[in-house]
C-alpha cells in the first residue's frame, strides 16, 4: 500500500512538472512576437530620436520616448487579439507583471528626470530593461532570454558611462535589437 502512494505523489509531481513546461512553451512561443514588436520600436525610436538630436543639437526630441507605449500598446492589443480566446496561466501573469512594473518604472524615472530630478536616465532604463528580460528569461527557464538581458543590463550600463552626447541612444538601437533577436530564437526555438 505505502509503495502505491508513493507512486501517486510522484505520478503528479511528473504532472505538475508537465502542466509547467507546457505552459512555459506556450507563453515563450506566444511571448516571441512581443519580443519582436517592442524590439523594432524600440530600435527604430531610438534610431529616429538620435538621428534627430544630432543633426539639430536638440535633446529635447527625447520627449519622443513618450510616444512608444501610445505606439507599442495598440500594436500589442491587436497582436493578442488571437491570444483572447486562450486562458492565462500564473506564470504568464507572473512575465506580463514584470513588464508592467517595467514600464512603470521607466514612465515614472522618465517623469521625475525630466520634472524634478535629474539622473542618468540612459543608464537607469537600460539597467531596467535588461533586468525585465532576464527576470522573464528566469521565469520561462529559458537561457538566451537570460544572457541578451544580461548583456543588454549589465553590458548597457558600462557603456552608458562610458559614451557620451546622444550616441548613448545607440545603447538603445542595441537593446531594440537583442530583444527582437531574442524573439526570433524563441519563436524558431518553440515553432
Amino acid at each position: 500500500m505505502e509503495q502505491n502512494k508513493e507512486m501517486t505523489a510522484q505520478q503528479s509531481l511528473s504532472l505538475i512538472t508537465e502542466t509547467l513546461n507546457n505552459s512555459r512553451r506556450d507563453i515563450l512561443r506566444g511571448n516571441s512576437k512581443y519580443f519582436i514588436l517592442w524590439g523594432i520600436i524600440l530600435t527604430l525610436l531610438s534610431l529616429l530620436i538620435y538621428v534627430c538630436w544630432h543633426f539639430t543639437g536638440k535633446a529635447s526630441w527625447n520627449f519622443l520616448w513618450f510616444s512608444m507605449p501610445l505606439i507599442g500598446y495598440p500594436l500589442a492589443a491587436i497582436l493578442g487579439k488571437k491570444d483572447q480566446g486562450m486562458p492565462k496561466s500564473e506564470l504568464g501573469r507572473m512575465t506580463g507583471g514584470v513588464w508592467t512594473v517595467f514600464g512603470a518604472f521607466s514612465i515614472c524615472l522618465s517623469l521625475i528626470a525630466v520634472f524634478a530630478v535629474p539622473m542618468h536616465l540612459t543608464l537607469l532604463i537600460v539597467v531596467i530593461l535588461g533586468l525585465a528580460e532576464s527576470v522573464s528569461g528566469v521565469l520561462l527557464k529559458n537561457w538566451p532570454i537570460i544572457i541578451a538581458g544580461f548583456i543588454l543590463g549589465v553590458g548597457g550600463a558600462v557603456m552608458a558611462m562610458l559614451i557620451k552626447s546622444e550616441a548613448q541612444l545607440l545603447l538603445f538601437t542595441l537593446g531594440g535589437i537583442l530583444l527582437a533577436i531574442t524573439g526570433l530564437i524563441v519563436k524558431f526555438q518553440y515553432k
